[in-house]
């Protein structure tokens, strides 16, 4: 059975006796570990320590071990996605975390349904982060991405400019396969590491923000039928996480 894991901040895990802030031990508590059972504590920034419960099972852990530190990965990953409707968004996020992405830009486009207005944004922000968090915790990742706050279209585009970027799109002639894409980029330039993913809303692109988008990104195919927004964003972060890995 997989160790419990709980995400804390970095001092605690320095700590060789560690007592859980308020979240945490909610959820200790929720787990109902047995006493003398081990947790892992991790701070989403590579480092992770294991603790053992004590004989009441309370908040209050000690070390059984050291330190443990993950490598960073050399790529960065950066998935660029126009929201999607309720649950579908809230899936995307936490599949992308799965799959190793280093950020996650959620964008509003012209077509998409999903309007957030730029006063509720940083409280949007705050969920998505915290389902980033349970994602983590539950998928063993050591490194939690940033989540940025909804961005419109247009204040993405200096992001991407930034970064080689690779987009869905219906283009005439039809574009490469994006997993070949990525591995031509990768042949061409051996020294490239900030690569990104973006996907388009569920009404696509308008025709504007298409041109835009692909002067500075590369036009890829995701294959022979046409994927949801939501389908599309976990299979182009698929390819990309296998092809950088």
């Amino acid at each position: 059975m997989a160790m419990h894991r709980l995400l804390v901040g970095t001092e605690l895990l320095e700590s060789d006796s560690a007592i859980l802030p308020k979240d945490a031990a909610h959820h200790l508590r929720v787990l109902r570990p047995r006493p003398g059972e081990t947790v892992e504590l991790f701070d989403g920034a590579g480092r992770s320590r294991v603790f053992r419960c004590g004989a009441s099972a309370s908040a209050s852990l000690d070390a059984d071990g050291g330190i443990s530190v993950s490598p960073k990965s050399p790529f960065e990953l950066t998935l660029f996605a126009c929201i999607t409707k309720g649950s579908r968004w809230d899936w995307t996020v936490e599949k992308a975390v799965e799959l190793g992405v280093t950020r996650i830009v959620p964008v509003i486009s012209d077509r998409c349904i999903v309007r957030i207005d730029r006063k509720d944004r940083a409280a949007k922000r705050d969920r998505w982060q915290r389902i980033a968090e349970d994602a983590a915790r539950q998928s063993d990742a050591k490194w939690l991405p940033e989540i940025c706050e909804a961005m419109d279209f247009d204040e993405t585009l200096p992001m991407v400019r930034e970064c080689a970027c690779f987009v869905g799109a219906l283009v005439d002639p039809p574009p490469e396969h994006l997993l070949n894409a990525v591995q031509r980029r990768l042949a061409d330039d051996a020294s490239a590491r900030s690569f990104a993913l973006y996907v388009g809303p569920e009404g696509d692109f308008t025709p504007e923000e298409l041109n835009e988008l692909l002067s500075i990104a590369t036009p890829t195919t995701f294959g022979p039928t046409i994927l949801r927004a939501e389908t599309a964003a976990i299979f182009g972060v698929s390819v990309l996480s296998s092809a950088l890995r």
